[in-house]
């Protein structure tokens, strides 16, 4: 693939560390101050988000849901689950329309793109039916009001949401010790027994990272700690709870984690499993690696992670100071466009290049199906990879030729490539381009030129 033009500071910040240069967008005199005061100005609930139902309100919907089907004759419970995934698409194809909106129309791009990274950090997936309805509800709810938060907190609220209790069974997870558990074994009942996976997953993907020294009865033991982490009841309805501790479903006794012993504390057991997750320095290396991926190359400078990662520990995993020393790292203003953009962060840039602030839901959503990158359905809860092999295959681009010639007839006529290439591309647009864009047959053709250039495939 041809290499694409050096950047400068002002399209950078546009480009590597926001959304992409919508066509009234000033170039930032002081990239990184301009940067910088996202930090105070970013919203937590734009108003695309608004309208659409909450947690708890989709919470109460699955209580709904499971007491009908507990009631119901057996002849009659497929019918009740499939009017519930059909009303959790609905919910679904909205939240994707919203985050669409959003990524659009923010005056805070920076932030938005955290958003993004850390929805897919603590990912999950609707391949998994019954969590559709709740998957957009996680980025709103958990992620989104902590991105400027403290590390721990993040994690917390990501990883108790319903939607990752749903996707990685948590919820039914049982102390086999437990009341429960022994209530289940004197009946002779096939009991649901422990479930590992939201143990294995926070130290692989969430913190520690893998080969990081946890050995599998370290994940067994944390897994013993989180039993009784699981969805309110339909009590919950009324107070808006989102998570509940059952103390029933808890493993009595105390806990060995990577050789620290957790005396026994009911729902409080885990949260010190997780507290010293979050402070041991795998942690601080495996999340400063993946930032600095995510912003600057696939291959990050190694000085880079290490103060990201410093300044992680030092402050006890305050992500805004980290932002900080991202922002402020010569490194990560290397002029070379090393990052190949995925295919979410493609079609926002093209979006917002051709000045939409808004496209049908439905519409968002089956483009990120055309292009290989379906919004929170990664089919795993490693998340997308964020790497360029991944992405920069012949026919993923020929599927992005396809996708930017339909956008620029979605556009229509008026929009004239030549003089929107620099304004979107500011300092960084190639004489090759320049001159394919300015022999261009047709005003179309020379816009999708733009859209498919080295340049803008890069950031």
């Amino acid at each position: 693939m041809e290499e694409s033009a050096p950047m400068t500071p002002s399209a950078l910040a546009l480009n590597r560390f926001g959304l992409g240069a919508r066509p009234d967008d000033a170039p930032p005199a002081d990239p990184q101050r301009w940067l910088l005061s996202q930090l105070e100005a970013y919203e937590p609930l734009p108003a695309a988000w608004k309208p659409l139902r909450r947690t708890p309100a989709l919470v109460d919907v699955w209580n709904t849901m499971q007491r009908s089907v507990r009631q119901a004759p057996e002849g009659q419970r497929s019918g009740i689950r499939e009017a519930y995934l059909r009303e959790g698409r609905t919910d679904y194809v909205a939240a994707v329309g919203a985050r669409t909106a959003s990524a659009l129309q923010t005056a805070t791009p920076f932030v938005e793109r955290l958003v993004h990274f850390w929805s897919n950090h603590f990912a999950v997936s609707v391949d998994k039916p019954l969590i559709i309805g709740v998957a957009g509800s996680m980025e709103a709810d958990a992620i989104r009001p902590h991105v400027l938060g403290r590390f721990e907190d993040l994690l917390l609220a990501a990883v108790r949401h319903p939607a990752m209790l749903l996707f990685l069974d948590q919820a039914q997870s049982i102390g086999p010790r437990s009341p429960m558990g022994a209530r289940s074994e004197e009946r002779q009942q096939r009991a649901r027994g422990l479930n590992e996976n939201l143990a294995r997953e926070i130290m692989e993907l969430h913190t520690l990272g893998v080969r990081s020294g946890y050995t599998q009865e370290d994940v067994t033991e944390f897994a013993r700690a989180l039993t009784g982490w699981t969805l309110p009841g339909d009590a919950g309805a009324a107070t808006g709870a989102t998570f509940r501790f059952v103390p029933a479903l808890h493993e009595p006794g105390a806990r060995t984690v990577l050789g620290r012993v957790y005396a026994e504390g009911g729902e409080e057991q885990a949260k010190a499993v997780i507290r010293d997750l979050v402070a041991a320095p795998a942690t601080a290396q495996h999340i400063a690696r993946k930032l600095a991926r995510h912003f600057v190359a696939d291959e990050p400078p190694a000085a880079l992670v290490q103060k990201l990662a410093d300044t992680f520990t030092r402050t006890g995993g305050d992500l805004p100071s980290v932002y900080r020393e991202l922002i402020a790292s010569p490194l990560a203003w290397q002029p070379a466009s090393a990052k190949f953009k995925s295919p979410w962060d493609w079609t926002i840039s093209s979006l917002r290049a051709l000045g939409r602030s808004t496209v049908p839901p439905a519409r968002a959503a089956a483009l990120m199906t055309q292009l290989g990158q379906p919004v929170w359905r990664p089919g795993s809860p490693a998340g997308y990879n964020d790497l360029a092999a991944t992405w920069a295959a012949p026919d993923a681009l020929m599927r992005r030729v396809e996708v930017a010639q339909g956008l620029v007839q979605e556009a229509g006529a008026g929009i004239d490539a030549r003089s929107l290439a620099p304004r979107v591309l500011p300092g960084a647009l190639s004489e090759a381009t320049a001159s394919a864009i300015a022999r261009a047959e047709s005003s179309g053709t020379a816009l999708a030129l733009l859209l498919v250039s080295p340049e803008f495939l890069r950031r």
